[in-house]
């Protein structure tokens, strides 16, 4: 397992090019080596070759918009050809809530396309948060029905193992239960400041972040992608840097 950075903490720094070229330098410069794009200004596929290349880094994962994966799934995977990234992610499911109703829609639009994905030599990703862990109607946890509805090798899971503790679920226990699709995870820590319950880097929270580690080498695991959403006014460079170094600490590698 490597350590990589999500992107979209940054993406106040990536909204032109000039500015996401800046960035890319910044995050390399912490120590970094993989990102997950996500949150930035429109690119081409040959302009981020080129940058990751001349930064030292590899892109692990994308979100993209999930029309370009409606409209053209074909092209989407040959653009992701060209900066040499397998996975190809959507940040979420596109609903404010999770419903039987909707849950039934994304897995008829999707299902076809994560197949077409696979075919082109890719995988394809949903991003998970907290609205996930509700339950159908039927009982059954919406988390579970992804896993009965999409076969391991045609749906990932970004897994957030922050959106999994606020819903109540254990990130070390749905890590297990998701083996074989969570190839790339997400890391970001949870704390209280004056009452309100707030994102911060990891290692400053009270997530068991050894436990989900511990869990997450056993699981297929390949990336510990770093990501804060909002940093509450800290430099989000900062906060990058401070995930970076508690998580070398254990001894982990970028």
């Amino acid at each position: 397992m490597v350590i990589g950075a999500q992107l979209y903490t940054i993406h106040d720094y990536t909204k032109d090019i000039a500015s996401f070229s800046e960035s890319l330098k910044k995050v390399a410069d912490i120590g970094y080596k993989t990102v997950q794009v996500s949150g930035t200004c429109p690119y081409e596929a040959e302009w981020l070759k080129e940058e990751l290349d001349k930064n030292g880094l590899k892109c692990a994962i994308t979100h993209i918009n999930p029309n370009d994966i409606k409209n053209d799934v074909d092209k989407v995977c040959r653009n992701h050809d060209i900066f040499e990234c397998r996975n190809i992610g959507i940040g979420s499911m596109g609903y404010s809530t999770v419903t039987d109703e909707n849950f039934n829609e994304f897995v008829s639009t999707y299902r076809p396309l994560a197949t077409r994905i696979k075919e082109n030599g890719h995988k394809f990703f949903f991003h998970n948060h907290h609205r996930e862990f509700g339950r159908s109607i039927d009982g059954r946890v919406f988390m579970d029905k992804f896993i009965e509805e999409f076969p391991a090798d045609i749906l990932g899971v970004t897994f957030d193992t922050y959106w999994a503790q606020y819903a109540g679920a254990d990130p070390a226990v749905w890590i297990e239960k998701l083996k074989g699709r969570i190839e790339c995870i997400h890391l970001k820590d949870m704390t209280v400041v004056d009452g309100e319950q707030r994102m911060a880097p990891v290692g400053s929270g009270n997530m068991n972040f050894e436990r989900i580690i511990e869990r997450a080498e056993g699981s297929g695991v390949e990336y510990l992608l770093v990501e804060q959403d909002n940093c509450y006014g800290e430099d989000p460079f900062a906060c990058l840097a401070k995930s970076y170094a508690y998580l070398t600490s254990l001894g982990l590698k970028a």
